[in-house]
């Protein structure tokens, strides 16, 4: 089956909630998925995530859709791979922050490394 790579380079609750909505059920079908989050979109990785705090997150939870950090926790447990740009995060001003555990900081050339001959989506 071929990996996935997802590119996340928008910091709005919105896109990083189908990233991660993609990312995990591709990888609970057995895909390889690697998550590489840029500019505003590394705010996805900051630890604690400020998109948890989002007013959407309660309308997802009234609808019975899992929020942002149950599918943080999921992509996590699955196995994704998520790096954070390291340019991303200097360009927004994040360098030397807080990310979540399991959070690669790397470039570009080790997110198509990651994803070789496999499906890019860019969200």
């Amino acid at each position: 089956m071929r990996s996935l790579g997802i590119l996340l380079i928008s910091g709005g609750h919105e896109r990083a909630h189908y990233t991660l909505m993609a990312a995990t059920a591709a990888a609970a079908i057995g895909r390889d998925v690697t998550i590489f989050a840029t500019n505003a979109g590394c705010r996805l990785f900051l630890d604690p995530c400020p998109l948890a705090d989002d007013p959407r997150e309660a309308m997802l939870a009234a609808a019975g859709v899992a929020g942002l950090a149950e599918l943080l926790e999921a992509a996590a447990a699955l196995g994704i791979r998520r790096i954070a740009c390291e340019s991303g995060l200097r360009a927004e001003g994040l360098h030397g922050a807080a990310l979540a555990p399991g959070v690669e900081v790397a470039g570009l050339v080790t997110f198509l490394n990651a994803v070789g001959e496999g499906q890019m989506l860019s969200l």
